[in-house]
């Protein structure tokens, strides 16, 4: 509870005056003064009756807020749109990488297979000449050159495989590489 004197009032009087006024029933317009009370004249305040608030019309509100849902939708849309091309279009290079890949792995294969059967027809034929050798030297004369033929087959099987591969590689890569590119394209572009 609040207690206030003469003293304190004439010390902090615009602190204090409505404080004192509302407890003591001081009529408004009542100030301190080193003598006691004293009445002048106040000015009124205006009333909110006399003060203009921006009218609110909702028919405006809604209509912008129908044109600005609008545009989102249609950005969204527009959105949805350039996604869903780049989806398929992301789809088709991998459809093609795979059709490419399965056919670059037919082509390793079948280039395994006739490598396995010519290391096996080659060795099948230096059996057959080991078989028919008279003496050591014949012998060791066809081992040297099977070896020899053997090694310069490798090399070329190896070579073969490299050429293979690395053409599958491209091959592979071109579809997705083509789409990547087109995609860095088409967000420089935005």
């Amino acid at each position: 509870m609040l207690h206030c004197n003469n003293y304190i009032a004439m010390h902090k009087k615009t602190s204090y005056i409505a404080v004192i006024r509302q407890r003591r029933g001081f009529p408004a317009g009542a100030v301190a003064t080193e003598k006691g009370w004293k009445m002048t004249k106040t000015k009124t305040t205006e009333t909110i009756g006399n003060v203009e608030f921006p009218s609110f019309e909702a028919s405006k509100a809604t209509d912008q807020f129908r044109a600005f849902a609008e545009k989102g939708v249609e950005q969204s849309k527009e959105a949805y749109a350039k996604l869903k091309t780049g989806a398929e279009e992301a789809q088709k290079a991998f459809e093609a990488s795979y059709k490419t890949a399965k056919t670059a792995s037919t082509d390793l294969s079948l280039k395994t297979i006739a490598a396995l059967r010519a290391n096996a027809e080659a060795n099948f034929s230096h059996l057959e000449a080991l078989v028919g050798a008279t003496s050591l030297s014949q012998v060791i004369e066809l081992q040297t050159s099977f070896l020899r033929r053997r090694l310069e087959m490798g090399v070329e099987q190896v070579r073969d495989f490299q050429a293979v591969a690395t053409k599958a590689a491209e091959d592979v890569s071109k579809p997705l590489k083509g789409a990547v590119e087109k995609a860095f394209e088409q967000l420089k572009v935005a």
